[in-house]
């Protein structure tokens, strides 16, 4: 019996998981599992803010690991390639998780609005009409201050992940001291610009959990 369960929790999982392209089976499948849209997005916003800590703690692992390779004093420059390749592309991945987890924000976020605003009309009650539209204009406005606020964050990754880029290019087709000596040049512009990154992102991270809890309390 215990085995026949964990079989049909999984085989729902696959399904829920194969629906996400197709949002409105999507949101009527978790319905049925007593998941609303207000709490898909309470669930997707949490996802996003953890994308954008784990991406400013890789963003900070990158910066750390190029100061260190700018004081190259000798060693085995392929390796030296390959340990900030490795950095270059945790930071690339991090940050297209970032960008998804916006995306699916956003998405579900003004899926839920549009419901509720179509819902208003069915209210009998003007009172509670009026009062349900007071609550649905302060939490969309909390919304596009929040979702302006990942895109701030998520615009200054680019710049960032260009010079990483660059870097690791340029070393990948010049393996000599002198690739790695002018990687120095780059290194008080790239810790301002991850250092802005951090603020921006720490900013979006607040104003998710400002969110959170004030979606929980309506």
């Amino acid at each position: 019996m215990q085995l026949n369960c964990k079989f049909a929790c999984s085989f729902m999982l696959l399904l829920v998981v194969g629906m996400v392209g197709c949002q409105p089976a999507y949101y009527k499948t978790m319905e049925t599992f007593g998941y609303h849209k207000r709490d898909i997005l309470v669930s997707d916003v949490e996802k996003a803010r953890e994308s954008q800590e784990e991406a400013s703690e890789q963003f900070k692992s990158a910066l750390e690991k190029f100061s260190v390779l700018t004081g190259f004093h000798g060693g085995d420059l392929q390796e030296i390639y390959e340990r900030l390749n490795d950095e270059f592309e945790a930071s690339r991945a991090a940050a297209d998780d970032v960008t998804k987890r916006i995306d699916a924000v956003e998405e579900v976020g003004n899926d839920l609005f549009d419901e509720w605003n179509s819902e208003l009309a069915q209210y009998t009650s003007k009172k509670l009409r009026n009062e349900s539209r007071i609550k649905l204009s302060k939490t969309k406005s909390k919304f596009k201050r929040l979702v302006a606020a990942m895109r701030k964050a998520e615009k200054k990754i680019g710049p960032v992940l260009g010079v990483f880029q660059d870097q690791v290019l340029y070393l990948k087709h010049n393996l000599n001291a002198q690739a790695i000596s002018s990687l120095k040049t780059e290194l008080d512009s790239l810790e301002s610009d991850v250092g802005v990154l951090i603020k921006e992102m720490q900013k979006s991270i607040d104003e998710a959990d400002s969110f959170i809890k004030e979606l929980k309390k309506n």
